[in-house]
């Protein structure tokens, strides 16, 4: 009886994060077939397996972050520890 338990407790985080993970894939698929609802044939099937392979979009905001963060990066290339800490503390806040 404790190694069914013990194999139980070993077992719960795989069955739960495969939950999870399908349930993902799910509403993906919900997503991908509400806005697939006027194509037919081969444009739907070529439509469904480009939405459902397509990482999620990135908002403009973090577009604009991560393009902030590169420029930062490449201005503080030569400078280290607190100087490089002060330095991105900066720019980044700049804008």
């Amino acid at each position: 009886m404790k190694r069914l338990a013990a194999a139980l407790m070993l077992a719960a985080p795989f069955f739960f994060s495969t939950a999870h993970a399908a349930t993902e894939q799910q509403n993906k698929m919900a997503t991908c077939n509400k806005e697939a609802v006027d194509k037919k044939g081969d444009e739907r099937k070529a439509f469904m397996k480009e939405c459902l392979s397509n990482k999620p979009k990135v908002s403009d905001a973090k577009k604009a972050q991560q393009e902030k963060m590169k420029t930062c990066n490449a201005e503080a290339k030569d400078m280290k520890g607190d100087e490089r800490k002060k330095f991105m503390s900066s720019c980044l806040k700049k804008g």
